[in-house]
């Protein structure tokens, strides 16, 4: 429509340590995002929350109060270098409004669950190209993501590595 103003869109990304993410939110920023657009780039990474083993009564335990601070504070500094990552990255690109945000819990819960919480127009993850056995055991955050999310859900695949160029 001739005139009209661009919507503000909102478009969570999906970023972790992998290379995968990376890819996924280079990508969005070169295919998605528009220059000077009023889009809101929406990055979330998801913490796992302490891990809870189970005793040989069933009761289960949980580690001493400073192995658990230990753990935290590790979780932390990888959260924080994950989105000063990408944060540089999104300013590489384009100077886009970001949105950091670190929720804690599994991949697949925290991204259904951020999505439909703040109302986001798409979805942008990246894809570890498990095969089918891999995928089996270990359950694909982007297979599920996309059956369960209610608006659209980009699944962005990192292209086999080429012979490197001279």
């Amino acid at each position: 429509m001739a005139g009209s103003e661009a919507k503000e869109r909102k478009v969570l990304v999906a970023v972790d340590e992998g290379e995968e993410s990376s890819y996924a939110l280079s990508w969005c920023l070169k295919n998605i995002v528009a220059e000077n657009s009023k889009d809101t780039l929406i990055l979330l990474y998801s913490k796992q929350p302490p891990p809870l083993y189970p005793a040989m009564d069933g009761t289960g335990y949980l580690f001493s109060t400073d192995v658990i601070a230990s753990m935290e504070k590790y979780g932390n500094e990888v959260a924080e270098s994950v989105m000063e990552k990408a944060k540089k990255l999104c300013k590489e690109v384009y100077d886009v409004k970001v949105e950091p945000r670190v929720e804690c819990g599994d991949p697949r819960d925290v991204i259904c669950k951020t999505a439909e919480k703040l109302g986001v127009d798409m979805v942008v993850m990246g894809s570890h190209g498990y095969g089918m056995i891999k995928r089996a055991f270990l359950g694909s955050v982007s297979n599920h993501c996309a059956q369960n999310v209610k608006c659209p859900v980009l699944i962005v695949k990192r292209p086999k590595s080429a012979a490197p160029s001279t």
